[in-house]
């Protein structure tokens, strides 16, 4: 199954309030990315990798490899990969603002 297979498996009425789910509604799907979401257990975490690599068509066009030990439903494994897409809360301006951060040279520490 692919995010945008999931994505029409759910109920929309559980994601009302995703902002993320509803731009990713409007996005078609493209074709021709190798890359595939895998999601899985880490200690008491589900932890989702490849949920960044590509357009957005891309990752949800990305067909989804559920660990065998990881019973989530649908509404269960689309919150898990909106969140890891979403950095769990990371918003737009949280990420500019750090990348202002790590790239100001004079807020950088010189290390010899």
């Amino acid at each position: 199954m692919t995010l945008r297979e999931l994505m029409l498996s759910v109920n929309e009425s559980d994601f009302r309030d995703s902002n993320l789910f509803h731009q990713l509604k409007d996005v078609q799907p493209e074709y021709g990315s190798n890359i595939r979401i895998k999601v899985c257990k880490r200690g008491d975490a589900i932890s989702v990798t490849n949920v960044h690599v590509g357009s957005p068509g891309d990752i949800l066009a990305s067909p989804i490899d559920v660990s065998e030990d990881l019973k989530l439903s649908g509404d269960e494994l689309l919150k898990a990969i909106l969140d890891a897409m979403t950095h769990k809360g990371f918003t737009e301006a949280d990420s500019e603002m750090f990348w202002d951060d790590m790239t100001n040279l004079q807020k950088a520490r010189i290390v010899r």
